[in-house]
C-alpha cells in the first residue's frame, strides 16, 4: 500500500467508525479505479459494525462483491443471504448468490435461486431486466455443462425475447440445439431473426451446417476479432532460441479419456527425444484414466497450469523458452484462445481440436495433408498448411479393445444387416438423417444404429423418423461406455454411415482400426473431408461420395452384396499392418521433419552479427522499445554474452522512460540481475517494488526472503 493511499485509507476508516462517511461517499471511494477488494471490504465491515440504516442492504452486498473478488465465497454467501434477509426481492443479491453456489459446486442450489430471480425480478425497471438477463443466461450457461440441452435452451430463448441479437447468447443456443437434433436450426426466437442466428453462429456450429470454406473462415474470423483485443503485447522472440534440443509444446485441456487424447498418446510417446524436448501444459480433469497417465509419462515436462488465467499461462510457456506450441483445441470447449493471443512461443500451430480455420492471427500453421486441405482451398484459411506427406491425423495402436459383444446384449436384432454412425449427434442433419431414412426404405432388412448423447436427440430422431414413414423402432440407440467397450460394439456393425458436412474424425479412424469399412460423403471443407483422407491413406477410395444420391446407392448396394463387405473388410486388415494410416512411428518422424525445418528457418531469420547486440543504447533507441517483451530480448542477449552491467542498464534506462502497466516485470528481471551481480541492495528494492505493484506475485516475494533471510547469490528465473 502506498504513503498517501494508507493516510487517506486510515482517514477513512476513522470517519466510518466515527459515523461521519455518508454511505454514497463511501461507495464513490471504494469503487475507485484499482482500489484492493480487500481493503474495501473491510470498509464494509466496519460501516455495518457501525451503521444502521436503510443503506445497510446495499453494504452487505459490496460487501459481498468485494469478498467474492478475493475468493472468500463462503464470507461472500454470508454477505448475500444478510443483504437478502433485509430485503427478500433484492435481485442482484439473489443473482450473486447463486454464483456463489455455483463456484461451491452446488449447481441446482444455484440454479434454484436463479429461477427466484426469474419469478420475482420486473422486467419494466431496467436495472432488474439486466439481472433477469444475466439470471436466465446462467441458467442456460449451467444447464448445458450439466447436459440438460432443452431446459438450457429454454432459458435462453426467454434471455433472446427479452433482449434480442445478444451474440454470445445465439452462440450457445445454436449449437445446443444441433445436439439435440432440433431442426430447423434457424428458427428465429421472437425478433432474432434467422439471418441474426446464422451470423452469430460459432465456428463449431458451423461446421455441422455448411462445408463452405469461405463461410467458415468468416465464423472464424468474427470470432477471433471479438475474442481478441488488438493491443497484446507479444512474448515470444521473433528469432529462435538456438536449443540444442527443439522443445515442443502440446496445449490441451483433453489430456484425459477424450478423442484427441485417444489419437495423440502415441505420438507422444514416439517423439525422439534425443532431439525433441516435450512439454504438455495440461488445465484437463484428472479423470484417472490410464490414457492420462500414459500421456504424463511419455512426455518429458507435464506441466499443470489449471490455476493459472491465460496472461499467466503464457508467461509461464515464454520462460520455458518453447520453439514450437500446438494448440489441441482451437474454438472449442476449454480453449485458451488468450493465452495464444500473447504469442508465448515464436511458432505455434493449430492440431486436432478444431478440424476448421481458427482464424487466429497468433496461429501459423495447420498439420494437414493434401487430401485434407486442397491447395485451391488454402486460401480459405487463416494459418499456412503444413502437409504430412501421407495422412493428417495421427493414431494410437495400443488402444485397448474389449471382446466383441453378442448382437442380443446390444439390443440389435441377430439377423439385420446393421448401418451404424456413432457420431456425436450435433454432427446429425435433416438431409443425411433424411438420405438414411432412404437407406432403411430400399434395404427393409435393416437398422440403423446411433449414439444415445441425449434424451431429446432420440426423441427427435424417433420423430422424424415416422414423419418420414419409417418404423422407429428400427432405430436403436447406443449408450456411452468405456473406450474399448465402445471399440468393441465396432464388430457387431456392418457398415459405418458417416456424417455430412461435418465427418467423423476420431470415430472413423475407431471404425477403419476395427476393420468396419466406413462411408463417407466429401465436400470442400476440412471438416468434411476427414473421413476422406483417412480412406485415401487406407487404399479405399472406393467408399468418398461426392454427393448424396451416390452415397445413398452406394450404402444400398454394399447392404446387398455380403462378399463385396467382406473384400473391403480384407483390405482394411491388410491397410492396420502395412498402410500409413496407422503407421505411428512414420507419423512422428515426418511431423518431426517439419518440425527442425521449421525451427531451422526461425533461426536464420536474424543474421548472427544482429544477434549480438550493442552493449549500450541511447535513450533514443530505449524510447522505441515500447513494450517489456522488447526490452527483455534486448537484455537476454546481452546477458548471454555475460554482460549484466549492460542489461541492468537497459533496464533502468526503460523504467525510467516508461509508463507501462508491465514495468514490474522489468522491476524483477532487473532484479534478478542485480542479484546475480551481487548487489543484494538494489536486488531488494527492485523486488519491493514488484511487490507493491504486483502483492500477490509469488516469484518475487519468494527472491525477496531468500535475499533477506539467507543473503544467498540465487538467479531467480527472468520473466518477459
Amino acid at each position: 500500500m502506498s504513503v498517501q493511499l494508507q493516510s487517506d485509507y486510515t482517514a477513512w476508516l476513522q470517519g466510518i467508525w466515527q459515523r461521519n462517511v455518508k454511505f454514497s461517499d463511501l461507495v464513490t471511494y471504494a469503487n475507485q479505479k484499482n482500489f484492493p477488494a480487500s481493503l474495501a471490504a473491510i470498509l464494509y465491515q466496519t460501516w455495518l459494525k457501525r451503521n444502521r440504516t436503510t443503506d445497510d442492504v446495499f453494504a452487505w452486498f459490496n460487501l459481498g462483491v468485494s469478498l467474492f473478488s478475493e475468493k472468500d465465497f463462503v464470507g461472500a454467501q454470508e454477505a448475500y443471504e444478510a443483504a437478502l434477509a433485509i430485503n427478500p426481492n433484492f435481485v442482484a443479491a439473489r443473482f450473486n448468490l447463486g454464483l456463489i453456489y455455483e463456484r461451491l459446486n452446488n449447481a441446482q442450489t444455484a440454479l434454484a435461486q436463479w429461477k427466484q430471480v426469474e419469478e420475482t425480478a420486473h422486467s419494466d425497471a431496467p436495472a432488474e431486466l439486466a439481472v433477469l438477463v444475466s439470471a436466465l443466461n446462467s441458467t442456460g450457461r449451467l444447464q448445458e455443462t450439466l447436459k440438460q440441452y432443452q431446459p438450457a435452451c429454454e432459458a435462453l430463448e426467454k434471455s433472446l425475447l427479452l433482449k434480442p441479437n445478444q451474440s454470445d447468447v445465439i452462440h450457445h443456443l445454436i449449437f445446443m440445439r444441433q445436439k439435440q437434433c432440433r431442426w430447423p436450426i434457424y428458427e428465429p426466437v421472437g425478433a432474432t431473426e434467422a439471418s441474426t442466428l446464422r451470423k452469430a453462429t460459432s465456428a463449431l456450429a458451423m461446421l455441422n451446417i455448411s462445408d463452405e470454406p469461405g463461410t467458415q473462415l468468416a465464423a472464424a474470423l468474427n470470432f477471433s476479432r471479438a475474442k481478441i483485443p488488438g493491443d497484446l503485447p507479444r512474448l515470444a522472440p521473433s528469432h529462435g532460441y538456438q536449443h540444442k534440443k527443439i522443445r515442443i509444446a502440446y496445449c490441451s485441456g483433453d489430456f484425459c479419456t477424450h478423442p484427441v487424447a485417444m489419437l495423440t498418446v502415441e505420438l507422444f510417446e514416439q517423439h525422439d527425444k534425443d532431439k525433441f524436448e516435450i512439454y504438455a501444459f495440461c488445465w484437463s480433469p484428472n479423470d484417472g484414466s490410464d490414457l492420462r497417465q500414459r500421456i504424463i509419462q511419455a512426455v518429458d515436462h507435464y506441466i499443470p497450469i489449471h490455476h493459472l488465467n491465460d496472461e499467466e499461462s503464457a508467461r509461464l510457456i515464454r520462460e520455458h523458452e518453447i520453439d514450437i506450441l500446438i494448440d489441441l483445441h482451437g474454438q472449442t470447449n476449454k480453449a485458451r484462445i488468450q493465452m495464444l493471443a500473447h504469442r508465448p512461443a515464436p511458432i505455434q500451430i493449430t492440431y486436432l481440436g478444431l478440424p476448421a480455420t481458427t482464424g487466429l492471427p497468433c496461429v501459423d500453421y495447420v498439420i494437414a495433408d493434401r487430401f485434407l486441405i486442397p491447395e485451391e482451398y488454402a486460401g480459405f484459411y487463416s494459418e499456412k498448411p503444413l502437409y504430412m506427406p501421407d495422412i493428417y491425423q495421427v493414431s494410437d495402436r495400443k488402444r485397448q479393445i474389449s471382446p466383441a459383444p453378442a448382437r442380443e446384449s446390444c439390443g440389435l436384432p441377430d439377423n439385420k444387416f446393421v448401418f451404424c454412425s456413432f457420431n456425436n449427434n450435433h454432427k446429425y442433419t435433416l438431409e443425411v438423417f433424411t438420405t438414411w431414412m432412404n437407406i432403411l426404405r430400399r434395404t427393409p432388412d435393416s437398422v440403423l444404429w446411433l449414439l444415445s448423447d441425449n434424451p431429446w436427440a432420440e426423441t427427435n430422431l424417433r420423430k422424424q423418423a415416422e414423419l418420414q414413414g419409417i418404423d422407429p423402432t428400427r432405430i436403436f440407440f447406443a449408450e456411452r461406455t468405456l473406450p474399448a467397450d465402445y471399440l468393441a460394439r465396432y464388430h457387431v456393425a456392418d457398415l459405418f454411415l458417416d456424417t455430412f458436412p461435418f465427418n467423423a474424425g476420431t470415430t472413423a479412424n475407431d471404425a477403419l482400426w476395427m476393420e468396419l469399412p466406413v462411408l463417407t460423403l466429401c465436400g470442400r471443407s476440412f471438416a468434411s473431408r476427414m473421413a476422406g483422407a483417412l480412406l485415401t491413406a487406407a487404399g479405399l477410395p472406393e467408399l468418398i461420395t461426392y454427393d448424396l444420391e451416390t452415397y445413398e446407392n452406394k450404402a444400398v448396394e454394399l447392404a446387398n452384396n455380403p462378399i463385396s463387405l467382406e473384400a473391403l473388410r480384407q483390405r482394411l486388415t491388410d491397410a492396420k499392418e502395412n498402410s500409413a494410416l496407422f503407421d505411428t512411428t512414420r507419423f512422428a518422424r515426418n511431423l518431426e521433419a517439419h518440425y527442425r525445418e521449421l525451427v531451422t528457418h526461425l533461426n536464420q531469420q536474424i543474421p548472427d552479427s544482429q544477434l549480438v547486440a550493442d552493449i549500450t543504447l541511447s535513450s533514443k533507441q530505449i524510447q522505441k522499445l515500447k513494450h517489456i517483451t522488447d526490452v527483455a530480448i534486448k537484455a537476454e542477449r546481452l546477458q548471454a554474452q555475460g554482460d549484466f552491467d549492460g542489461a541492468i542498464e537497459i533496464y533502468r534506462q526503460w523504467l525510467e522512460s516508461s509508463i507501462s502497466q508491465d514495468k514490474w516485470i522489468a522491476q524483477f528481471n532487473l532484479g534478478a540481475l542485480l542479484n546475480a551481480s551481487g548487489d543484494f541492495s538494489g536486488a531488494q528494492q527492485a523486488f519491493r517494488a514488484v511487490l507493491e505493484q504486483r502483492p500477490d506475485f509469488t516469484q518475487a516475494r519468494t527472491a525477496l526472503e531468500l535475499l533477506r533471510d539467507h543473503h544467498q547469490n540465487k538467479l531467480p528465473e527472468l520473466i518477459s
